[in-house]
């Protein structure tokens, strides 16, 4: 026995009711068994329709793709021609509402304190996560897909790679997709799709997702990519820090309204048709979930720390299971895993987040370093100026300045007024991080 499904037809354009008279029309590639596919699960199977929905939402008016009985890739795709292939540029608008519908989305709540500066746009340490970064990404990414022709995901097989390159800021992203490579693993084809995103011609954020398509392999393509950025197994000893965090009924119907309208995440009929026994949690929402945890248990919830992450999504979650986060710290690297602990599986495996070193702050018994240098007395007033007024200052003026101080045609001194990060500080030396403007002169000059 053989189960074989015709390639069927759309029958229905965006905001239109689906007529008698169109199936009538298209009864005859409805029943059109020359190309029929031959599915081997549910779950290949219903790519299929998961990607009509998505094209009929995204272009109108669309036609299926033809397809050869034994792969869902068409015979006229070109599978090495794709790489390096703009496919998507998506502009993503936002205020300060999508951080915290997303941070709510990834379990974060009022009841505890440490969550507040995520959740409320008062506050004085007010910040969006880190990960929010995979949203903009990911709307750009999905919406590309569809260009791709013949190509149908099996959403159970994703790793996903993100870098952060400076703070996300309330306004206009516009996120660029583009084929990074795509591998031949037999069974199915990986497409790396590269997504950078930018406020105005800053990269802000940088993420990368591994797609397995089902049926796609058997091009004669290579099997792996030193574009591709690896997972890393944690270490073999018990885990540093473990976190459990209990999602709640409604956990993927919140998560959702961060973008994702997959309806398998909320539809119980479609998720069944899709091999489950009702709706499954988004792998993004297990991932908020695990990247939150990270940040506050190895950096204090300091959002400047955090400088990239890689995850594999292995198993799906169910809405109102126990997330078990395991952490195990190598240095300024942090490997964990995502368990459900009801079960014991892994939801997320090989997960790392790298973290920049913590900075040391001067302490203030310890005296300044004297250089004999007039500037000294300034830099130091301007040092108590920053005590008293740096939470307004840095309000004000979002920028690192390096102030380089030279004695007889050399550098004799540096100091740095930081007015971007925390409550702003004036410490000597070179800043020690990213730096916005810095300034050269002597120090009769200053």
């Amino acid at each position: 026995v053989r189960w074989e499904r015709s390639l069927g037809a759309i029958v229905r354009e965006k905001n239109q009711p689906m007529t008698p008279e169109a199936v009538r029309d298209k009864w005859e590639k409805v029943c059109d068994f020359d190309n029929a596919s031959k599915p081997r699960t549910i779950q290949e199977s219903i790519t299929v329709l998961s990607d009509a929905l998505t094209l009929i939402e995204s272009q109108g008016s669309v036609s299926m793709n033809s397809t050869s009985s034994g792969s869902v890739v068409s015979s006229s795709v070109d599978m090495t021609s794709i790489v390096g292939q703009e496919v998507a540029t998506n502009v993503y608008k936002y205020t300060h509402l999508e951080p915290i519908l997303y941070a709510l989305g990834v379990g974060m709540s009022t009841k505890d304190p440490d969550h507040l500066k995520f959740l409320f746009e008062g506050s004085e340490d007010f910040c969006c996560l880190p990960s929010f970064g995979v949203i903009p990404a990911q709307t750009s990414m999905f919406g590309s897909i569809p260009s791709l022709a013949g190509l149908n995901i099996d959403i159970t097989k994703q790793n996903l790679t993100m870098c952060m390159c400076s703070s996300l800021l309330t306004g206009q992203l516009t996120s660029v997709s583009t084929v990074a490579d795509v591998l031949d693993k037999g069974s199915g084809a990986v497409l790396l799709i590269d997504v950078n995103t930018y406020c105005g011609k800053d990269l802000v954020c940088y993420n990368q997702f591994s797609l397995f398509f089902v049926g796609a392999g058997g091009f004669g393509g290579k099997r792996t990519s030193e574009k591709a950025k690896v997972t890393a197994n944690p270490p073999k000893r018990p885990p540093d820090a473990v976190i459990s965090d209990v999602t709640t009924a409604d956990q993927a119907a919140l998560y959702r309204l961060s973008g994702d309208w997959n309806v398998l995440h909320i539809d119980p009929s479609f998720a069944m048709l899709a091999g489950f026994k009702k709706p499954i949690l988004h792998g993004l929402c297990s991932f908020g979930f695990a990247a939150r945890n990270v940040l506050k248990q190895f950096a204090n919830n300091d959002v400047n720390r955090f400088k990239a992450i890689k995850v594999r999504f292995a198993k799906p979650v169910f809405p109102g299971q126990t997330l078990q986060t395991e952490m195990w710290k190598e240095g300024n690297r942090i490997h964990f895993q995502t368990k459900v602990k009801e079960t014991g599986e892994v939801a997320i495996s090989g997960g790392y987040v790298d973290l920049v070193a913590a900075l040391d702050k001067p302490s203030a018994r310890e005296p300044l370093k004297t250089s004999g240098l007039q500037s000294d007395l300034v830099f130091e007033e301007i040092g108590r100026r920053v005590k008293e007024m740096g939470n307004e200052l840095v309000k004000k003026v979002n920028a690192v300045f390096q102030w380089d101080i030279t004695k007889d045609g050399k550098t004799a001194m540096q100091w740095t007024i930081d007015l971007k990060n925390g409550s702003g500080a004036v410490y000597q030396g070179p800043a020690r991080g990213s730096v916005d403007t810095t300034f050269s002169l002597s120090d009769e000059d200053f």
